[in-house]
């Protein structure tokens, strides 16, 4: 059988391996799609008089690598036919018994080596195979990343700042210990205002998502402002979520504010089923040392960390913690409004710079929440009542006067009918 050489193949193969973190079987099987790609082309180059083949034309054809003799022969899987309508599909049965002397049928299926010469192979046909081998090693890279990273989807992983394009920092995630690096991108918006992007920096990132396709670029998306990061911290640090004592509920984070005169914030509703544990007093830990490490991992992010409740109004005073709430008045459960009162010293920090702790309050319950001036709300509720009992007392009063003017109306006509009887 012919076999077109290729010098240093095993060499080859064996650096590509090694430079694009990809196992050698899987950079022997992009070459041989590849070398079936170029020998397609040099086809197309030598059959000028057919104008375009198939797309399944070259169904037949396949590339078998020889790594130990370097290099590569093309076999093509043919019918046996009595007569031949396509050379490259079928072969004569009188041809197979008397060339390869072999006992044979019509319809059976016989592979046959239709290796080029190697100087017709040509300069053509090399670089269509250099082009289509970089295009197969980029998805066979692309491939193995979606398989290795995609159940770690919504974990939390250690990131290597490597440069900057655009806005977003290219980061360097591995899977596991012993992994290769691969590289992700963290998007603007995804970043946090405090931390400092330098070179080689190290941070923990949320891996928000695996992208799937073609696109061109790192294929992974982290994220430092993602509240799953947040979720992550909290269990690594209190041993009580882990052993799963204490859970978390809900959490809202703000980790870029509309506005740069206010900080990243973020609320965290915990509960617990144990009598004896306190959930919130777990997450912030002695002295604070437990939610501290959380805050520094966060470069100061201020974090409200407040008890969960069944009951919506204790969970709706809760959240808009650290303010002193007065009552809470649920309007309409069903749309989910309410009405918060507070005094007028806890007006400004119940609502936050720029509204961001009923923001974030709203968020982690999931009421659209209206903060009220206690002494003022008074005044407002008994106006309405009373603008109330005066719209009752003139609808009756109008129902009154619209009876009697029907009362007089009927006694006219009695007297206008008894005077026409006289």
């Amino acid at each position: 059988m012919s076999m077109v050489n290729l010098p240093g193949l095993k060499d080859l193969i064996d650096n590509i391996s090694r430079e694009r973190n990809l196992p050698r079987l899987a950079v022997q099987s992009a070459l041989r799609e590849a070398l079936l790609k170029g020998y397609e082309r040099y086809r197309r180059a030598q059959s000028l008089e057919r104008k375009q083949f198939d797309e399944e034309y070259f169904d037949n054809f396949e590339v078998e690598l020889d790594v130990e003799k370097e290099g590569f022969r093309v076999l093509a899987t043919k019918v046996i036919a009595e007569e031949v309508g396509n050379p490259d599909h079928q072969i004569a049965l009188k041809e197979v018994q008397e060339e390869y002397e072999a006992e044979a049928s019509v319809g059976q299926e016989v592979i046959l080596d239709v290796t080029p010469d190697q100087r017709e192979f040509g300069r053509m046909a090399a670089m269509q195979t250099k082009q289509v081998l970089a295009q197969k090693l980029r998805d066979q890279q692309r491939q193995m990343v979606q398989e290795e990273f995609q159940d770690l989807e919504g974990t939390v992983l250690q990131a290597r700042v490597l440069r900057f394009e655009r806005q977003s920092a290219i980061m360097a995630v591995s899977s596991g210990f012993g992994q290769p690096e691969v590289e992700a991108e963290l998007p603007k918006r995804e970043q946090l205002p405090n931390d400092n992007y330098r070179a080689n920096a190290t941070f923990k990132v949320y891996l928000k998502r695996v992208c799937q396709g073609q696109q061109r670029g790192p294929q992974l998306v982290v994220s430092r402002a993602d509240a799953g990061l947040v979720v992550y911290l909290f269990a690594n640090e209190v041993p009580e979520i882990e052993d799963e004592v204490v859970r978390i509920v809900a959490v809202a984070r703000e980790a870029n504010p509309p506005s740069r005169y206010v900080g990243p914030r973020t609320k965290i509703a915990v509960d617990t089923l144990e009598r004896d544990v306190d959930p919130v007093g777990a997450c912030i830990g002695a002295r604070g040392s437990r939610i501290q490490v959380v805050v520094n991992e966060l470069r100061g992010e201020k974090i409200d960390v407040i008890r969960w409740s069944p009951d919506p109004a204790t969970y709706i005073a809760n959240a808009l913690s650290p303010a002193r709430v007065d009552e809470v008045r649920l309007m309409n459960p069903e749309t989910r409004q309410t009405h918060v009162l507070v005094a007028e010293d806890q007006l400004s920090l119940a609502i936050g710079k720029e509204g961001q702790n009923v923001r974030l309050a709203a968020r982690l319950t999931g009421w659209k929440i209206d903060i009220k001036d206690r002494a003022k709300y008074d005044h407002e509720a008994e106006d309405s009542k009373f603008n109330a009992q005066m719209a009752q007392y003139q609808e009756q009063e109008a129902k009154i006067e619209e009876v009697e003017d029907f009362d007089f109306k009927v006694e006219d006509e009695a007297i206008e009918a008894t005077d026409a009887a006289v």
